[in-house]
Order: C-alpha cells, then sequence, then structure tokens
C-alpha cells in the first residue's frame, strides 16, 4: 500500500480492500491517457477522482491480448495554479516508467524536486523535440501530507512585511547573478549567512526558534521529492472523500513566495487551519508541467 494513501481519506486498507479500489480505477476513470514510453512502449496513465482535485493514477500497459498491465500507482493532489516558472529538468526513475523535475527555485534557494503528475502528457511533447531541445516550462505543484500542525504567525507591523519583501527580492536579485558567476553577489550572500547565523546564534538563547524563522523549506528523508516546510496559510478549503467520507482538508499556503497546495487528512492535523496561521510538516511534493509555446 502506498503510504500518502492516507492523506486522501484511505486509511487501514489490506491487500484485497487495495486491489478492490486498483479495480474502481480502472473500471470507471476519469482520465485516461497512451503515449509512447522512453523504449517505444505503449504507456498507459490511467486516474480516477475521489473527490475535488484528490484521487488515484495507476500507470502500466496492454498485454497483446488488450489486458492492463499495472506497473504501478500513486495517490495525487492537482494544483490550481502555477507555483513555478524557472528551468524546469525532466529525469526519468531508473526502476519505472516514471519521472522527476528538477528546477532551481530561486524563491527558496534551493534545487526543487517533485514527483511528475502528468507523465502521458510529457511523452507525447517529448516525442516532437529534436535532440537536446529544452522548452520552458512551468509548474503547478501540490503536496501530501501525513502529519501537521498549525501554529500562530509571527506578529509584524507593516513597515517590517515591506522590509522583509525589500530584503527578499534583494537575496533573489544576488541568488540569480551568483548562479551567473558573479563574485561579488557570491561574496555578498556569503556575508549574508555568516550574519544570519550570527544573529539567530544570539536570539536561540532567549527564544523559541519557530518565533524567530517564519518559513522554511528543507529536504526530509532519502527521498528526493519529500520536505519538511514551514509557510503561511493563505487559504482553507474542505474535501470528502467520495467512497470513504473521509474529510480533508486542502490548504494553499506560501513559503518564502512559493505558493503551492498541501492534501490532509484532518484526522492527522493538529489544531485549526485559518487563513494567516502558518502550517508545519512533511510532504510529498509534486507536480504537473506545461510546456509554454
Amino acid at each position: 500500500m502506498h503510504s500518502y494513501l492516507k492523506a486522501i481519506g484511505f486509511q487501514q486498507m489490506d491487500n484485497t480492500k487495495l486491489d478492490e479500489l486498483l479495480s474502481q480505477v480502472l473500471a470507471k476513470p476519469n482520465y485516461l491517457n497512451v503515449a509512447k514510453d522512453s523504449q517505444g512502449n505503449e504507456f498507459v496513465q490511467i486516474s480516477k477522482d475521489f473527490g475535488k482535485a484528490i484521487g488515484i493514477t495507476i500507470c502500466g500497459s496492454y498485454t497483446e491480448d488488450k489486458q492492463f498491465e499495472m506497473d504501478y500507482y500513486y495517490p495525487y493532489l492537482q494544483g490550481t495554479h502555477i507555483t513555478s516558472e524557472e528551468y524546469i529538468n525532466i529525469e526519468k526513475y531508473s526502476d519505472k516508467e516514471a519521472y522527476a523535475a528538477v528546477c532551481d527555485e530561486i524563491k527558496i534557494g534551493v534545487t526543487l524536486i517533485f514527483y511528475l503528475q502528468n507523465v502521458a502528457e510529457y511523452l507525447k511533447e517529448k516525442k516532437g523535440w529534436k535532440n537536446n531541445f529544452s522548452p520552458k516550462m512551468s509548474a503547478m505543484l501540490s503536496a501530501l501530507s501525513l502529519n501537521g500542525k498549525i501554529l500562530l504567525p509571527i506578529s509584524k507591523s507593516q513597515t517590517q512585511i515591506q522590509k522583509n519583501e525589500e530584503i527578499t527580492q534583494n537575496r533573489n536579485h544576488l541568488i540569480a547573478a551568483a548562479k551567473e558567476g558573479d563574485e561579488e553577489a557570491i561574496e555578498s550572500l556569503t556575508l549574508e549567512d555568516i550574519d544570519l547565523y550570527s544573529m539567530l546564534s544570539k536570539r536561540i538563547v532567549n527564544e523559541d526558534i519557530l518565533s524567530i524563522v517564519d518559513s522554511y523549506f528543507m529536504p526530509y528523508g532519502i527521498e528526493s521529492d519529500q520536505y519538511s516546510v514551514l509557510g503561511e496559510i493563505l487559504d482553507v478549503r474542505y474535501t470528502e472523500n467520495s467512497l470513504t467520507k473521509k474529510r480533508l482538508c486542502i490548504l494553499t499556503v506560501d513559503t518564502n513566495d512559493l505558493i503551492y497546495e498541501i492534501c490532509i487528512n484532518e484526522d492527522n492535523l493538529l489544531g485549526e487551519p485559518l487563513v494567516g496561521r502558518r502550517f508545519k510538516g512533511d510532504i510529498w511534493l509534486q507536480g504537473a508541467i506545461k510546456i509554454k509555446n
């Protein structure tokens, strides 16, 4: 059983229940996409919604006698808006016809890796590309979470908010310049990090770390597409798993201007989510890419 099935409302499932669930996906899918995979074989992607924007995708192929053979499956949350427009590189997993998308996201200052949802669409688009062609792509990110907490916001004046925005914009410009090899920008970023570490070392003696750090986005565990995050809640909505009737919370979260959506089972969320408060938890990052014309 995929561990993140719990995030979309499927819990305590044995192999029999899982087989029945996957049979429902195959019997009455909402989406079906067929493409040629990296080896020239037929690749089939079948998805079924079990609530608004949440569901399960099964990937595999048809045998010669027209029987579907499953390769793997995963739960999903569909993102609703463009999160990143940085350069995106797509890499195939070695053991199956699944892909990870990689981009250097300036907003959070780290290389962002997410699980690609629309593989069949990507394979169709890629078929027409010439060698070494790198199209511009945007990404609609979303995430599933198995555990999370709601934290109170840090109190800020309007002046502090404007100052933080200016600092963030200046840092983004420096990061962009550093990526191009600007030595002065690299030196400035290094000095900023030293000053930041010095400030944190002094304040942490008398203050809680979460009252100092407003948000963060850090790799978590050994999986490259899993992260530990802290961000401001911009929107809260609820949906229900149509099969299990479990209530799910979908949060729109802002982490350093990186805006994405998180789906979590309400039973696994500690605290009351409200706009302005913060979400802290571990996520599995997914996303769909869109090719720019």
